[in-house]
């Protein structure tokens, strides 16, 4: 397996769910957390083709971590977030090998929710768009506006 592109180290945050797809790389910029993965047998369904499921998880994730910068940095961090909605377009797809970013274009947080959507690349080419909305929980309810 290669390397992931410049910018990206290790993902710290695992979980039981993801744990299994790793490696799990991410980029923290100053306004989203980036997440990527090369493409292996194991993320794929019974065609070959990258699971839609891990699309859905790995988006949801990459939004939900994305939105906790961004309150953080207008200092009202919340003490986590839940999903409260997710959809996603499936658009193409992806093989074995190839380079996926789950990177969010769009965060607007608010009083007690964080709206999100994110595009999924594949080698740069978009193969899903997903949009979600987050319940916050803890400190920013209270601090934060709408």
């Amino acid at each position: 397996m290669s390397s992931p592109p410049a910018g990206f180290e290790l993902h710290e945050r695992t979980s039981p769910l993801t744990d299994p797809w790793g490696p799990i790389y991410a980029r923290r910029l100053a306004d989203r957390l980036v997440l990527g993965l090369h493409v292996r047998e194991a993320h794929t369904n019974s065609r070959g083709l990258l699971h839609g499921g891990l699309i859905a998880a790995l988006a949801d994730n990459a939004m939900g971590l994305s939105c906790g910068v961004v309150l953080a940095a207008g200092r009202s961090p919340a003490s986590g977030l839940v999903t409260a909605s997710l959809s996603l377009d499936y658009l193409g797809r992806a093989q074995v090998g190839r380079w996926l970013t789950f990177d969010t274009d769009f965060i607007r947080p608010g009083r007690t929710l964080c709206y999100a959507q994110a595009g999924v690349l594949a080698d740069g080419e978009t193969i899903a768009r997903a949009h979600a909305t987050f319940r916050l929980l803890g400190e920013a309810q209270s601090s934060s506006s709408s």
